[in-house]
């Protein structure tokens, strides 16, 4: 295998955040997304989209924050597909 001799490294730190009526997207410093159903996180699938706008990294950029909301994302509960407890997989609300 062929290198170009630059190393890839892995960053799961938060560089964006995207939410519509049915995901929530986060863009990673490396350049990955994780989407993930919207439906797993109750606290924003029942928030406004101001509420939903205002969020800010938290954690040294390893997490996300919603200050009205009260809700706190990592990027490994992401990354693991952890849905907040009491959630279904089965995307229902």
């Amino acid at each position: 295998m062929a290198s170009s001799g630059r190393a890839l490294t892995a960053d799961a730190r938060v560089r964006g955040v995207q939410v519509d009526a049915d995901e929530l997207s986060v863009t990673l410093m490396d350049g990955r997304t994780i989407t993930v159903p919207l439906a797993w996180y109750p606290r924003l699938a029942n928030a406004t989209e101001a509420q939903l706008d205002r969020w800010e990294v938290a954690g040294g950029g390893w997490g996300i924050h919603w200050p009205e909301l009260d809700e706190d994302l990592s990027t490994e509960g992401l990354l693991r597909g952890a849905p907040a407890p009491g959630a279904g997989r089965s995307g229902e609300r």
